[in-house]
């Protein structure tokens, strides 16, 4: 499996299509507000992972009660539940599929097509089940379930081995020592502009107002993206930094995410003055 997932990875011939299909997502899901939605801005936490385990549980609890007798309207119901909800699950995936690294949607791509499958196989399920013919419906939940669970391989796949909308900067956070550490002088600080510093090798940036002073990882949750190149744009009243790259944007003064593509707060450092020098620990 590891040889045709890395196979999987660098099968270039599937650009064709996911470069398509990304365009069409693009230019279907413009909206801002949207996106921020469906990326799971709100929540904090990427959505699609949520959603997915309403389809997954309906229709493994399907499987199950599919099993017992006498059960037929449950598992009709179950089989129901799931494929409607499996619907707005996957507008929310492709949503955040179209912000990944070209590699990553090639795995994507091919995520997708496995769930679109199993989708269709238990829509023919859920109607062969209202008519009357539940041998049929649940022999094509079954083969349903075969495919949706090789597309949850490949999700997690995409999740764990490849990132994809995991907190890039989380990792390096755990590379910075214990106790106070040293970031500059308070003095030094310009007013409200982005200064990069580094605390154990780790870049952070930093951001006065007043005597206000934020640490920020410097690498974007998203796609590592350099913070320190951003610009600060004031976003609802609060001044944020953007991502260069993908055009994240996250509260100066607490971290939180306010646009997508990133789901995911970025990590704010404490802070302290101490004689008029400026240290940040870990949270």
């Amino acid at each position: 499996m590891r040889e045709l997932l890395t196979k999987l990875e660098q099968a270039t011939a599937l650009d064709r299509v996911g470069d398509r299909l990304q365009r069409a997502v693009q230019g279907t899901l413009r909206s801002q507000r949207v996106r921020d939605l469906l990326h799971g801005v709100w929540l904090g936490h990427p959505l699609h992972p949520a959603m997915v385990q309403v389809p997954v549980g309906a229709w493994i609890s399907a499987a199950v009660v599919d099993l017992l007798p006498g059960q037929r309207r449950a598992a009709t119901a179950l089989v129901g539940v799931g494929t409607a909800s499996a619907l707005p699950a996957a507008v929310a995936g492709l949503n955040d599929w179209a912000s990944l690294a070209r590699d990553q949607r090639r795995v994507g791509l091919v995520h997708a097509a496995a769930n679109v499958v199993g989708l269709s196989l238990y829509a023919g399920s859920l109607v062969a089940r209202l008519n009357g013919r539940h041998g049929m419906g649940r022999a094509l939940a079954y083969l349903g379930l075969s495919a949706a669970s090789g597309g949850a391989y490949l999700g997690g796949h995409l999740a764990y081995k490849q990132g994809a909308q995991v907190s890039q900067s989380i990792s390096e956070l755990h590379l910075i020592s214990d106790g106070w550490h040293p970031v500059g002088d308070l003095s030094s600080l310009p007013q409200r502009q982005l200064i990069t510093r580094e605390i154990d090798d780790v870049s952070v940036i930093l951001y006065r107002h007043g005597d206000d002073v934020t640490v920020m990882l410097e690498r974007c949750p998203h796609q590592s993206g350099p913070l320190g190149e951003g610009e600060v744009q004031e976003i609802d009243g609060h001044a944020c930094v953007v991502c260069p790259w993908h055009g994240s944007a996250f509260r100066l003064n607490g971290g939180e995410v306010v646009h997508g593509p990133s789901g995911n707060d970025q990590v704010i450092l404490p802070t302290r003055i101490v004689e008029g020098r400026l240290e940040a620990r870990l949270p």
